[in-house]
């Protein structure tokens, strides 16, 4: 029984993975072009992208 528990564990844990590695890869794919402005507590910052 053990041994089918840490194989589901396994596979588990290679879903998140995938699962999260998706997630950043369309975030990274859907920033805009060009310059991002971002205005917060900490005062203004620039990015260019």
């Amino acid at each position: 029984m053990s041994r089918n528990n840490a194989l589901y564990l396994i596979i588990g844990a290679l879903v998140v993975a995938v699962i999260g590695f998706s997630v950043y890869a369309y975030r990274e794919e859907s920033k805009p072009e060009g310059v991002e402005l971002k205005l917060n507590e900490n005062g203004v910052s620039v990015e260019s992208n």
